[in-house]
C-alpha cells in the first residue's frame, strides 16, 4: 500500500466525539514513550503528522488521522507514565477502554513494545486484557536500530516465551525503527489486507 494522502482529522476526549465509524481503522498504544509518533510519522512519510515529544505522556487524547480518504489511524494515549496524577491514569484508563470495547471500526489495535526492553507485566497485563475481550490486535516491537541484531533477537525470544504462557495462538509480530523504515511495507500490507476485507 502507498500512503498519498494523510491528513489530521480530530482529537477525542471520548469515544462518543470521534468521527463516524463508517471506515476501517487501526489504533496504535503503548507503553509512554514507546515511539507511536514516530512509528505513525514513518508510516505515512509525514514527519510532523504526529506530534513527537521527548517527554513521555504528549499524546492524551484519541488522535484520528484520515489516510488516503478510506481508513482512519488512531494514536491513543501511552500507559504507564508515573508522573501523572491517579485521577489522569484513571480518567485515560476509562476513555481507552471504552474506545477498545465500544468502537465497532477497529480492525486492529497494535500494541506498540519497546525492543529493547525484557517482557514487562504492564504490557502483558494490558495483551491479557485484550485476549478477554476479543479485541483483534498485533505486537510491534519498535526502535529496533537501537541495539544489535543479536540483541533484540534475544529478547525478542523472551517475549514470544511470555506469550505462549497464556496463548494457544500467537499474535502477529512486526519489528519496526523509524530510523531505517523498518517494518514499513509489512505492517501497510497487513493493513492494507484487513482493509480489502472490511470493505467486501
Amino acid at each position: 500500500m502507498e500512503i498519498k494522502k494523510s491528513q489530521f482529522v480530530t482529537s477525542s476526549s471520548e469515544v462518543t466525539k470521534c468521527p463516524t465509524p463508517n471506515k476501517p481503522e487501526f489504533a496504535f498504544i503503548g507503553r509512554s514513550n514507546v515511539g507511536k509518533s514516530s512509528l505513525i510519522n514513518m508510516l505515512t512519510d509525514r514527519k510532523g503528522l504526529a506530534k513527537i515529544s521527548s517527554k513521555p505522556g504528549k499524546t492524551q487524547l484519541i488522535n484520528h488521522f484520515e489516510i488516503n480518504d478510506s481508513w482512519y489511524l488512531v494514536d491513543l494515549p501511552g500507559y504507564g507514565w508515573s508522573k501523572v496524577s491517579k485521577q489522569k491514569k484513571e480518567d485515560w484508563g476509562i476513555m481507552i477502554e471504552e474506545y477498545l470495547l465500544k468502537r465497532e471500526n477497529l480492525a486492529c489495535l497494535f500494541v506498540l513494545i519497546d525492543s529493547r526492553l525484557e517482557p514487562q507485566l504492564i504490557d502483558y497485563d494490558f495483551i491479557e486484557w485484550l485476549g478477554k475481550n476479543e479485541i483483534p490486535f498485533a505486537l510491534v516491537f519498535t526502535k529496533t536500530d537501537k541495539q544489535s541484531k543479536n540483541k533484540f533477537q534475544s529478547i525478542k525470544a523472551k517475549h514470544i516465551r511470555q506469550i505462549k504462557n497464556s496463548w494457544e495462538e500467537m499474535p502477529l509480530i512486526f519489528e519496526s525503527s523509524a530510523i531505517d523504515q523498518t517494518g514499513k511495507e509489512q505492517i501497510l500490507s497487513f493493513a492494507e489486507e484487513i482493509i480489502s476485507n472490511f470493505n467486501a
